[in-house]
């Protein structure tokens, strides 16, 4: 369980980091191709996607990242 745990934290983290990467890069007029999709519905879908990518990721980093810290069960 505690690899599973760990790479869905892994996972987490790169969320984190794509959405944080897209949002800086879309105030210079580039994006992440992984996440071009995002601008498709207008400025304002992008953003609140953007948030909920970030914020997604950053739960699961998180949540992910104690259940593999904690000592398992026998």
């Amino acid at each position: 369980m505690k690899q599973f745990s760990a790479k869905i934290a892994s996972f987490g983290a790169f969320m984190a980091l794509a959405a944080v990467i897209s949002s800086v890069l879309s105030f210079i007029g580039y994006n992440l191709r992984v996440l071009m999709w995002v601008d498709m519905w207008g400025e304002t879908m992008g953003w609140v996607v953007r948030g909920g990518v970030l914020v997604a990721g950053g739960l699961l980093y998180f949540v992910f990242s104690k259940l593999s810290d904690s000592p398992e069960e026998a």
